[in-house]
């Protein structure tokens, strides 16, 4: 029997995937997999169970009122997941915790298959999962247990969803608890990891995108371009990836392999440093020429430390320049926190 797999992502950034049969309507499974979402009639007539489908395919059929979902409402993808029958994979976002649904975040592990350093820059740790890990929406992080500090640290997935060998892109830091670790890691370690969470994931490509990466906030573009190579998106998508110094600039060679696999992907480096002989420098918003927002038509992706998504988050203001969506990730490299929009 067809089935498909459906993405809950709460507001507190936990997201749980259940997997829904054909036919069956997605509050139905919820419950099957013992997440209550929000409802009281199940009939389509309070909109209690009202959610936003942010991707995928379905049928809402005709069961149900207008105050439960106005037409418009529906023409914005907002969904009654009593009603709603998916005929695709979905992500709905709910608009309440996980907790309330009575689920949770998930925790799993995995064994260290791979350490890269990349000079004093960073780390590329690569893990092996077991088979029933949960799978993830490209962009979202984890929490990763550092062994024997009694402390986790928060890191994006570099890889696509689905595979068993995952990767994160790991800012090197003297005397950071995790770039101690992994000076010493061993290949079989077992890792216990927490997720996955946060609200920063690709949406449906519907418009020209702009992905503007700070140092390691490069990790989830290179999940979210991988994913779209391997749907042959057509979509024009052009990547700024920001450091500080050129040795910062690292897995330039993997983003260069997507202009071969995307047919309209561009991308852009820029080095901030004074000293730096690099053909672009300065900040990520004095290379974001105006043709490249396409008058406002464009899906913007940010992840960066705060500084650098607080000059972005200026840029459109002052300019006046309002994108179609923004999406924005910020974070600290050295301590477990992230805040997502």
């Amino acid at each position: 029997m067809t089935s498909y797999n459906i993405a809950l992502n709460f507001e507190d950034g936990v997201t749980r995937f259940v997997e829904c049969k054909e036919g069956e309507k997605v509050l139905d499974a919820a419950f099957r997999n013992k997440i209550n979402l929000p409802m009281d009639c199940s009939d389509g007539v309070c909109g209690t169970c009202k959610c936003r489908a942010e991707s995928g395919s379905y049928d809402l059929g005709d069961d149900y009122i207008d105050d439960a979902l106005t037409a418009d409402e529906a023409g914005q993808g907002l969904v009654l997941t009593c009603q709603m029958k998916p005929s695709s994979d979905c992500v709905i976002a709910v608009p309440t915790t996980s907790t309330t649904c009575k689920t949770g975040q998930q925790k799993f592990v995995a064994t260290v298959a791979q350490v890269m350093p990349h000079k004093d820059a960073a780390i590329v740790l690569e893990l092996e999962v077991d088979a029933g890990a949960p799978v993830f929406l490209p962009g979202q992080y984890v929490n990763i247990d550092v062994p024997g500090s009694g402390q986790y640290r928060s890191y994006s997935f570099s890889s696509a969803p689905g595979e068993r060998r995952i990767g994160f892109l790991i800012k090197k830091i003297p005397g950071g608890v995790m770039s101690g670790w992994l000076a010493r890691a061993q290949t079989g370690e077992r890792l216990e990891i927490t997720g996955p969470m946060g609200s920063f994931y690709l949406r449906d490509i519907k418009r020209p995108v702009l992905m503007l990466a700070g140092g390691t906030g490069l990790a989830p573009f290179l999940s979210m371009l991988e994913v779209l190579a391997r749907e042959n998106s057509q979509q024009q998508i052009h990547l700024i990836y920001g450091v500080t110094r050129d040795l910062d600039l690292v897995l330039v060679e993997q983003i260069e392999d997507y202009t071969q696999r995307l047919p309209n992907f561009t991308y852009a480096t820029v080095v901030a440093e004074e000293a730096s002989s690099h053909p672009h420098k300065g900040w990520v918003t004095q290379h974001m020429p105006t043709e490249l927002l396409h008058g406002g038509d464009v899906d913007v992706y940010l992840c960066g430390p705060p500084p650098m998504v607080d000059a972005v988050r200026k840029y459109f203001d002052d300019s006046g320049m309002t994108p179609h969506s923004f999406h924005y990730e910020r974070f600290t490299p050295n301590v477990a926190a992230k805040e997502a929009a």
